[in-house]
């Protein structure tokens, strides 16, 4: 094959009339330039022999390379061969390598840009089936960024307890990053603070099992004793309704302009039960034919408690509006969802201290002790986990045995606080 020397000219004035055609270098063996017929492109190209056949591979446009930078990528190409590499292999090595390097940069670069925000709708989303309702909800709120309308007050919603780490990305949240955030919180709000440290905690070991995230997270930031100490400890309550406080609470809980709130907080202080648990009853877990209520609780699941008489009362004489026994035609979910306002205002009524509604689930254990329930009935009634080795693998009680001091503690209860109170026919206080 003739060999010429390669001028910018010449390239440009070369051309294919019919098939591939090729004008090869005089000063560097094996380098040639090929036109095909119809293309106006013309590409540097590299012929030679690898273990007596002949390879040809293409260096790249002569638009783009020039003529000393297509003779030194020609003269590296024959150093390969003479050491025994085939330059189609080692350039294919080459570019497999920058695209693992561009791989391995990008998964870097996405794993370093993602938020605590992501993670955290991410992880609600996936556990959100194993989870109550109320868990559920303080996950979301823990999270709320604020400044949204409430739907009965004026104020806006304040920003929730994480709210401030939501756009940190998760390989900045540090220990000391969360130590930081613990003393700011800690001067405000402590206990949600716990609480929302508790959730955090959760959530990041769930991401040191996560595909993804695992690589971000190889240890618990929230894990630090610095930041429990910060928050301190939760301190007991106490808060509890006195024998002689009764009379002052029902009379004023019973002229609340709301009768589902007021219902609401008299069947919390008779039956003990925990706020959620009574305000997620529906219609038909109430049951007036056997006198029984199905209450959803934490331990086991469900419950099923007595329906006392003055109770049964009350609830029948609730609107039907929905599902729900504490129905609210302004609440999105359609119950009761905040009947802690009307319940602080019923106690400045009634000049009493404060009392929160978990408080009247205390009063009614602490009330039992006036008519001698024995603790295992009443700790049944509310859904406490039983104790001791014969509570817990012995003791089966019925459902009446349960209703005949659950009936004894309401009608003492009822008499305490001035109350009359005559029952319907069938359902009547037994003498213990």
């Amino acid at each position: 094959m003739a060999k010429i020397k390669l001028t910018q000219g010449r390239i440009t004035n070369f051309q294919s009339k019919t098939g591939q055609a090729f004008l090869w270098c005089d000063a560097v063996p094996g380098l040639g330039v090929r036109a095909t017929a119809g293309s106006t492109t013309k590409r540097y190209i590299f012929q030679s022999k690898i273990n007596g056949k002949t390879m040809r591979t293409t260096i790249g446009s002569t638009d783009h390379w020039t003529i000393p930078q297509a003779q030194a990528e020609a003269r590296r190409i024959k150093i390969l061969i003479d050491r025994g590499n085939d330059p189609r292999e080692v350039k294919a090595h080459a570019e497999e390598s920058k695209k693992r390097e561009a791989a391995i940069l990008k998964e870097k670069e996405t794993r370093e840009s993602i938020t605590l925000a992501m993670v955290w709708d991410e992880y609600i989303t996936a556990r959100k089936p194993y989870w109550s309702e109320r868990h559920s909800h303080d996950h979301v709120r823990v999270m709320q960024p604020g400044g949204e309308p409430r739907p009965r007050r004026k104020e806006l919603t304040t920003p929730g307890e994480l709210a401030s780490l939501a756009n940190d990305k998760l390989v900045d949240i540090t220990s000391e990053r969360l130590i930081d955030w613990a003393r700011k919180e800690a001067l405000t709000r402590p206990t949600r603070a716990r609480l929302a440290l508790r959730l955090l905690r959760a959530c990041f070991s769930w991401c040191m099992n996560h595909a993804v995230y695992q690589k971000v997270m190889t240890s618990n930031p929230a894990q630090s004793k610095d930041i429990r100490e910060i928050l301190g400890r939760p301190k007991v309550k106490n808060d509890v309704l006195q024998r002689e406080q009764l009379p002052a609470w029902f009379n004023a809980v019973r002229q609340l302009s709301n009768p589902v709130i007021s219902t609401y907080l008299q069947a919390l202080i008779l039956t003990g039960a925990r706020r959620e648990e009574m305000a997620n009853l529906r219609w038909d877990d109430v049951d007036f034919q056997w006198n029984s209520l199905t209450m959803r609780d934490k331990v086991d699941g469900q419950r099923i408690i007595p329906l006392t008489p003055y109770v049964a009362s009350l609830l029948s004489n609730l609107p039907r509006r929905n599902q729900w026994v504490f129905s609210s035609p302004t609440a999105a979910s359609g119950r009761l969802a905040e009947p802690r306002i009307a319940h602080n205002q019923a106690l400045t009524i009634a000049g009493l201290p404060p009392l929160t509604l978990h408080g009247l689930r205390r009063t009614f254990a602490s009330l039992c002790e006036w008519i001698e329930m024995p603790a295992g009935i009443a700790a049944q009634i509310q859904g406490h986990k039983p104790q001791g080795v014969r509570e817990q693998n012995y003791i089966r009680r019925p459902l009446d045995l349960l209703r005949k001091w659950h009936i004894n503690i309401e009608a003492w209860v009822l008499e305490q606080a001035g109350i009359e109170f005559i029952p319907q026919k069938g359902l009547h206080v037994i003498k213990g």
